[in-house]
């Protein structure tokens, strides 16, 4: 690994080729704070693709492009003369060194879940009116459930157990059978995701991580299929759902 030294020159390198690619590129001179907003969301999808996929050349290249962003943000900062990197990465060990008296003061703790609990307690005396009061807006809504409950678990509003949770989901799914009226049948499909979507969290499941991992199984299996019928000169929406039901056994045992 590289010396401390040598991360060092490697991020002075950084800033001076975005301070260079700011004033010489065409494109990178164009760019604002919305122009490069979905270009963010994407790199960081990529990386997550990558980590799901466990291919550490892929993670290495895709935090170099969430790298590039923020330092690109910080650039637009240091123009507008509001703030620029040395004073974003500042505010960050401010925060660290704040959040972790445990480390940087004299407050002792037993476990993770006592830090997770103090850190969201320090949050309320940064100046949060609320505990969910930093759960972005945007983010999608399955993670978004799964930040909600973990943040309130953090003052001690959560099931006791996994067996409290489960019957929750239980609940929920009576009451979404039972509900005829559509729009108050989609209220109640929503209780039963997020029930499934606590039970995961408390049992010790990411549930965006399982789905996503379903997600690709379903793909995979699915081309695996269009493959098959292709080999035949022939196209899936040409079978019978028995046909396909087939084909998908099969994809499945060859996965297997």
């Amino acid at each position: 690994m590289n010396s401390k030294e040598k991360k060092l020159e490697a991020f002075g390198q950084l800033l001076d080729i975005m301070d260079d690619l700011r004033e010489k590129c065409p494109w990178d001179k164009k760019q604002d704070w919305q122009s490069l907003r979905h270009l963010t969301l994407e790199e960081v999808y990529e990386l997550s693709d990558a980590i799901l996929a466990q291919d550490q050349s892929e993670i290495k290249k895709e935090l170099g492009d969430v790298l590039l962003h923020l330092v690109f943000y910080a650039k637009l900062g240091s123009e507008e003369n509001v703030f620029d990197i040395a004073d974003v990465i500042t505010s960050l060990n401010e925060k660290l060194i704040f959040r972790h008296p445990h480390i940087y003061g004299d407050v002792t703790v037993a476990n993770e879940e006592e830090v997770k609990q103090n850190w969201e307690k320090l949050k309320l005396k940064e100046g949060n009116k609320s505990i969910l009061s930093g759960v972005p807006k945007s983010l999608p809504s399955l993670v978004k459930a799964y930040r909600i409950q973990d943040k309130v678990k953090g003052i001690g509003f959560d099931f006791p157990n996994p067996s409290a949770s489960w019957k929750k989901i239980e609940e929920e799914f009576a009451e979404f059978m039972a509900e005829d009226d559509p729009v108050k049948k989609e209220l109640e499909l929503g209780d039963v995701l997020f029930s499934l979507i606590n039970h995961a969290r408390i049992i010790g499941i990411n549930p965006d991580t399982a789905l996503e991992r379903t997600n690709q199984k379903f793909i995979k299996r699915f081309m695996k299929m269009e493959a098959m019928v292709a080999e035949k000169q022939d196209k899936l929406e040409n079978l019978s759902l028995e046909e396909m039901d087939l084909l998908w056994n099969i994809a499945k045992l060859e996965e297997n």
